[in-house]
């Protein structure tokens, strides 16, 4: 091993197992991302390629799906790395060799931990600069789709509802998009159409959040009577929920996702209104405690390989992918108790990251105890 660069400060064992670490790093950080993406062509994407979408178009979807799933692969590669590592360095009696060589146990933490803020604030920066701009190319892709052909979203023959609630039925979709024989009807619970409107032809814009309507007519009813009757050459029906109900398209960027400044300004104003700002305020602390993950990570992998060492007890593969995935579950129960106000958004955002440091101290000062 070549040693002619050695960074001030970082002796061999340093150097070592940095070498050792950061291509497991980059390898499962590739096999997050793949699974990442997989998962997103089937529960998402598959079904609007299959209903007409570009190839294209869906490629560049998952394209610009790639920065955020750097920024979810990448603490979570680095437990995995940190945990192979050491539970082969275990196996093999390389730590045995290091402790009977006279290096401390602790002194296995330091290149750990340079390499896990080198990850945290790789992450971070990836979720402040990069993420953003992809988020918003996803919009902007979604609804190059949308417009690109409409069927994507809707079928002839299929009923959906626009922003209002009302049932929205559409006989037949022509070339460009153009919808033909479009019948609204507005509807109480267990009570006949209070409203009907139907129109010749249509365009949906979901830029908008609109359906543009041409050549129609407008029922009023009253007790399942008709009680005013308007003609119309053009008029407008809100539809800025349809993304978010079909297709499976996401609407709008996600709060964790959106640059620093814009959110705290995005709580400031909901704050000024007296609005709830649960979500947004886990989103912002989430903003921190995911990217340094990867600290508290590198400390529970060495504090668990150290215990293992002196216990007997080695860790299989099995264990490690479990423990390299049980950080999905902590956190996807308690980012949703933070975002709905079931806890405080600190505690939603931070919890996950003080229970493997927690874990980590406790399994440390066994390890020195025996």
């Amino acid at each position: 091993m070549n040693h002619s660069w050695r960074w001030p400060g970082l002796g061999r064992l340093d150097l070592y197992l940095i070498e050792e670490l950061v291509p497991l790093i980059l390898a499962g950080l590739l096999v997050l991302i793949l699974l990442f993406l997989l998962a997103a062509l089937i529960q998402v994407l598959a079904p609007i390629l299959a209903k007409g979408a570009s190839a294209y178009l869906i490629a560049r979807l998952l394209a610009f799906s790639i920065p955020p799933a750097i920024g979810q692969g990448l603490p979570i590669a680095l437990l995995f790395a940190v945990l192979l590592v050491l539970s082969r360095m275990a196996s093999e009696a390389e730590i045995k060799a290091l402790l009977a060589g006279g290096i401390a146990p602790v002194r296995l933490l330091l290149p750990v931990l340079i390499l896990s803020l080198a990850v945290a604030l790789l992450s971070f920066f990836n979720n402040q600069l990069l993420v953003p701009r992809a988020s918003l190319d996803i919009l902007r892709t979604q609804r190059q789709i949308i417009l690109e052909d409409p069927r994507v979203l809707i079928r002839p023959g299929t009923v959906f509802k626009d922003a209002a609630g009302r049932a929205i039925y559409v006989r037949r979709i022509g070339r460009g998009g153009q919808l033909g024989g479009i019948t609204i009807v507005q509807m109480a619970a267990a009570a006949p159409p209070s409203e009907v409107i139907t129109a010749r032809n249509g365009t949906l814009s979901p830029s908008q959040g609109t359906l543009a309507l041409g050549s129609g007519q407008r029922i009023s009813y009253q007790n399942g009577r008709p009680v005013a009757i308007t003609s119309f050459q053009q008029g407008q029906v809100p539809v800025s929920d349809l993304q978010g109900q079909l297709g499976g398209l996401q609407g709008q960027i996600k709060p964790v996702d959106l640059p620093l400044g814009q959110l705290r300004a995005e709580i400031a104003g909901y704050q000024a209104h007296g609005v709830p700002t649960f979500t947004l305020e886990t989103a912002l602390q989430r903003k921190f405690a995911e990217p340094l993950a990867s600290v508290a990570f590198g400390f529970f992998a060495v504090a668990l390989a150290l215990f293992g060492l002196r216990s007997g007890s080695g860790l299989g593969l099995a264990w490690v992918l479990i423990l390299t995935f049980a950080y999905y579950a902590t956190w996807s129960v308690f980012k949703v108790m933070g975002a709905q106000g079931a806890i405080p958004p600190l505690v939603a955002a931070w919890a996950p990251d003080l229970l493997y440091s927690l874990a980590g101290g406790i399994l440390l000062s066994f390890s020195f105890r025996n």
